[in-house]
């Protein structure tokens, strides 16, 4: 890839999908620099980031802690110093933001706050500093309540949100449009996620949630692993073919391959707004996820089945069709790689990065 004269900040950056995304972007010759507060990450991946990069590629990885509310500080610490040396920003990849959807209900003001109020002192200094390209890392959470499968320009999205977390992600989505419009001379990739899993195949990163894990896979992960003694499936009577809840799960590296070919895309001077769904195009059922891990695994992941969580749909899964075509990506690993990859990663991590 022509990523050798990018200098990439990529916010969020030793987070789990930032990690493997910066380890893609050091393989291909970039420039990066992580800013990062660590609220929902680890200052330990950053020596495995340059282990994997090897000595001569992790040279180029810079690291700043910082928080995207203090906008001084940003400018202080990030954009002032590479204007000084002479290494400005080309481009930024945005994934910092919080993102548990129980905690976003409860703590609404935090979750708006925090995730537009950040976005927009982001927005604000890049503009200012004259880095004008952004790939925004958004959610499946924007489609709401639309049906599945679900397309860039078929489905509606903003309608039938059920957390703030998502109608961040959705406000977030509508500012970059209105910013893309405002300022032709940029360009913005919004990639709407469906759900990531496994782990880079060293086992040396992968995710490492803090807490007990919001979402399935790392759940069940802890499960096999022995730290949680089992499951909860929160329901068993939806119209799927099994009862349980089906989603699109796709493997984190395939995912960070998307954000390179995003920033390709914008190398070669393409200017605009464009969103990209991100996903294998496959649905998986939770009780089919939970049967690839355990024999990923070899070990038994007990469950249990509860009620449905309120605002959870029965089947969410992806038409990726337009990455394929306007971007040259497409998603190469299947189910059972994901859970090797993971199991790999939860077995030599149990306790994640300590």
């Amino acid at each position: 890839m022509a990523l050798s004269a990018e200098h990439v900040l990529v916010t969020g950056g030793a987070g789990y999908i930032g990690s493997h995304t910066v380890l893609q972007l050091l393989n291909a010759g970039a420039k990066v620099t992580i800013v990062d507060n660590f609220c929902n990450s680890s200052p330990k991946v950053l020596p495995r980031l340059g282990e994997l990069a090897g000595e001569e590629k992790a040279a180029n990885l810079k690291f700043v802690e910082a928080d995207l509310l203090d906008k001084k500080g940003l400018e202080d610490k990030l954009f002032l110093p590479a204007a000084q040396a002479g290494k400005m920003f080309t481009s930024c990849i945005h994934f910092a933001g919080l993102k548990a959807v129980g905690e976003s209900v409860s703590k609404p003001l935090l979750y708006y706050h925090n995730n537009i109020t950040g976005t927009l002192f982001l927005l604000e200094l890049m503009l200012k500093h004259g880095c004008n390209k952004i790939v925004f890392s958004s959610s499946a959470t924007v489609y709401g309540s639309a049906p599945s499968p679900l397309s860039e320009d078929g489905s509606t999205t903003g309608q039938g949100i059920t957390n703030p977390y998502g109608q961040t992600k959705y406000m977030i989505e509508c500012i970059l449009r209105d910013f893309a419009r405002a300022n032709p001379s940029f360009g913005v990739v919004v990639l709407r996620y469906f759900n990531p899993v496994g782990a880079h195949a060293s086992g040396k990163i992968g995710e490492s949630p803090n807490g007990i894990p919001n979402n399935l896979m790392p759940y069940v992960q802890q499960v096999a692993v022995g730290k949680r003694e089992k499951l909860t499936v929160f329901g068993d009577d939806y119209d799927t073919p099994d009862g349980t809840g089906v989603r699109d799960y796709i493997h984190v590296e395939d995912l960070a391959a998307g954000h390179l070919k995003a920033l390709e895309k914008m190398t070669k001077d393409e200017t605009g707004h464009f969103v990209y769904n991100l996903g294998t195009g496959v649905g998986y059922s939770v009780l089919e996820m939970v049967k690839a891990m355990e024999v990923a695994s070899g070990k038994k992941v007990p469950y249990v089945v509860g009620p449905r969580r309120a605002g959870d749909l029965g089947s969410c899964y992806s038409i990726p069709e337009k990455a394929k075509a306007e971007l040259g990506w497409e998603a190469k690993r299947n189910l059972q790689d994901m859970c090797t990859d993971a199991w790999r990663w939860q077995s030599q991590n149990p306790d994640g990065y300590v």
